[in-house]
């Protein structure tokens, strides 16, 4: 596949402080992407320097091919919608619609239309009129119309309730399914969202902690529960991230990045971690990753 987004040892500092220490990974093109970590993982900034509002402090950054920083032609291919102050408050919707076309070369105004009847968000309107959830609804509108090839959410849904976000998840994915595109997703929402994720990064600290496709986490990041006598000859070749005795069984979170305990004995049970479960852990994910190197 070809890559939508490549970074070769990427850094950014701030102030004196490094939010980001060198990173290379590459994003491949039409693919959804699940950009994770608590907050201050670094996230923000990343996402800024990838759609060229930042510059890194040492490396290079590529989005189709070109340096996205003061490059209209793809600044034209990328979306960003935040979590708030996506657009001007004085701004009418309707006058977005007349706007955005000129800054989106793909724009599908038909399905604009249909996502502002949806949402029941008023053409007349100014943005500084609308509510929380309302804003975030014209951010998603906006992200989904755009039909971007790179389009990005960092937190787009504030203010929306589950039925609204729920909405938005079937919708997107209907839209890519028509029409793929590289699309990140950067939330906390994890739970809600994960499903949808074909590849998952997650950042610790500044640092670029895993980077993986779905599938390969559910099978290597796993939890053991059983006796201890019989699980503990099981790790040896794995990395334990950490155990807890609770009640007389044992439990044991594992890497296990060679997939070597592919059959077990019928009394250990095996638990897959979810996503989520796998990010708050990545401090510890981390430390093990270090230790198989």
């Amino acid at each position: 596949m070809k890559k939508a987004i490549t970074l070769k040892s990427v850094s950014k500092s701030m102030k004196k402080q490094e939010i980001i220490t060198p990173m290379t990974c590459s994003l491949e093109e039409n693919k959804i992407y699940g950009l994770l970590g608590r907050n201050g993982a670094g996230k923000t900034t990343l996402m800024r320097m990838i759609t060229g509002q930042l510059l890194p402090t040492s490396g290079s950054i590529e989005v189709l091919g070109e340096q996205p920083f003061d490059n209209a032609t793809i600044q034209k291919q990328i979306c960003f919608i935040k979590e708030s102050g996506n657009f001007k408050d004085t701004l009418k919707i309707k006058d977005l619609l007349t706007i955005l076309p000129s800054f989106y070369p793909n724009w599908d105004n038909e399905l604009a239309l249909d996502l502002l009847k949806e949402f029941s968000l008023p053409i007349q309107k100014r943005i500084s009129q609308l509510s929380k959830g309302m804003g975030s609804a014209l951010g998603i509108t906006v992200g989904l119309a755009s039909k971007a090839p790179i389009t990005i959410f960092d937190e787009p849904y504030i203010g929306m309730d589950a039925a609204a976000r729920q909405t938005f998840y079937n919708i997107l994915l209907e839209e890519y399914t028509q029409q793929p595109r590289t699309i990140i997703f950067s939330t906390h929402l994890i739970d809600e969202v994960s499903n949808l994720f074909q590849e998952v990064i997650i950042l610790d600290k500044g640092s670029l902690v895993l980077h993986e496709d779905t599938d390969t986490i559910a099978e290597s990041v796993f939890t053991l529960t059983g006796s201890k006598d019989e699980i503990t000859p099981l790790l040896h070749n794995v990395t334990v991230l950490y155990d807890k005795t609770f009640m007389g069984d044992y439990a044991v979170t594992v890497l296990d990045r060679h997939r070597q305990l592919q059959s077990l004995p019928p009394t250990v049970k095996k638990r897959v971690l979810p996503i989520q479960e796998v990010m708050i852990n990545a401090s510890k994910l981390s430390e093990g990753m270090e230790r198989i190197k």
